[in-house]
């Protein structure tokens, strides 16, 4: 049977840097209030006219992780695409990627899985490769948040957390049964689909509807987010999947050699750290430079790691995420 492993990783931020005294005079906000409560100090905006785009910054992060693995764009088989904000309504990023980087017509998927997108790809990339259909899986994680934000005091404790970036990954078939992707594990709760979602515009509520059932103050094409409840529900959560995972393969939270947490909240990963009682070298956090980045989050933490040599073959890695759907899930990864 086959397996996968990652054979390249690659990632992208904007030059922009946007720090907490940069919104200070956007809003009524502070740095030692953004960083206590969220552990960010400064994020990566893209800036009009630096060429920048959700689908190109995922293939500016797409070319070096194929040249780290030592691969071209005709080696790839697939491409995943996750993010929550495409640069067109449709069609999704993979296309763009496809046609930008000058591949064959091969597929193009697009995960919208917002926080958990990434972990959902790496899932959906491994099935493929296991049943032998594919040999390599381009899966990139991309998000274009800054555009979007209500960059107001209205707005600010939503949009003090985001950034833009992008990360990717390539998934190589391999045949050595106890490396690569051990497992990976998923799930969903639509039924607080609500407390972190971006309601309008969609099919139901288009543009002209939203703004003449609502007063000005209350503008619901922007991002909302029920704070504490997401909190409360995401350490609940990440534990769970975590421990399926390394339940699943037989281990314990003693063989973590590196846990990269989706950059949700500094916050919440020290919950999952002291709950683990893991160190600070068995969990990798970038939230303070970059933000959220939802799907492109994971991904670009897991670049750093591996850049700093914090991961190293042989380690048992685990990727965990959760997110608007409520979605969330994890892979537990041998180096």
């Amino acid at each position: 049977m086959y397996t996968s492993r990652i054979s390249g990783l690659g990632s992208y931020v904007p030059e922009n840097i946007v720090t907490n005294d940069d919104l200070s005079q956007l809003m009524d906000t502070n740095d030692e209030w953004i960083q206590e409560r969220t552990g960010i100090k400064e994020r990566r905006h893209i800036k009009k006219g630096d060429g920048n785009s959700t689908a190109k910054m995922g293939v500016k992060a797409a070319k070096i992780a194929l040249e780290r693995a030592k691969l071209t764009p005709g080696d790839i088989d697939m491409i995943i695409f996750a993010t929550l904000s495409p640069d067109m309504y449709f069609p999704g990023g993979g296309v763009q990627v496809q046609e930008m980087m000058g591949m064959k017509t091969i597929p193009a998927l697009d995960i919208r899985n917002q926080c958990s997108g990434f972990v959902y790809a790496i899932s959906v990339g491994d099935q493929f490769i296991k049943t032998g259909m594919y040999k390599n899986i381009l899966i990139i994680g991309s998000e274009n948040h800054s555009g979007g934000l209500d960059m107001t005091t209205r707005g600010r404790s939503v949009s003090v957390i985001f950034g833009d970036g992008a990360g990717a990954a390539v998934l190589t078939r391999s045949e050595d049964a106890g490396r690569g992707v051990l497992s990976t594990h998923l799930h969903s709760e639509g039924a607080h689909a609500k407390e972190l979602s971006l309601i309008g515009p969609s099919t139901e509520r288009w543009v002209p509807e939203l703004i003449e059932e609502n007063p000005q103050e209350e503008i619901p094409y922007y991002p909302y987010m029920n704070g504490q409840f997401v909190f409360k529900n995401a350490v609940v959560r990440f534990s769970e999947v975590i421990n399926e995972g390394l339940q699943a393969n037989n281990l314990s939270s003693s063989d973590i050699d590196m846990l990269i947490p989706h950059q949700a909240n500094l916050r919440i990963s020290q919950f999952v750290q002291k709950k683990f009682q893991l160190s600070d070298d068995q969990v990798y956090n970038n939230i303070q430079k970059y933000g959220n980045t939802t799907a492109a989050s994971i991904p670009i933490a897991l670049t750093e790691a591996w850049e700093e040599g914090k991961i190293k073959e042989g380690d048992t890695v685990v990727l965990a995420a959760f997110g608007s759907g409520f979605t969330w899930g994890s892979a537990i990864i041998k180096w």
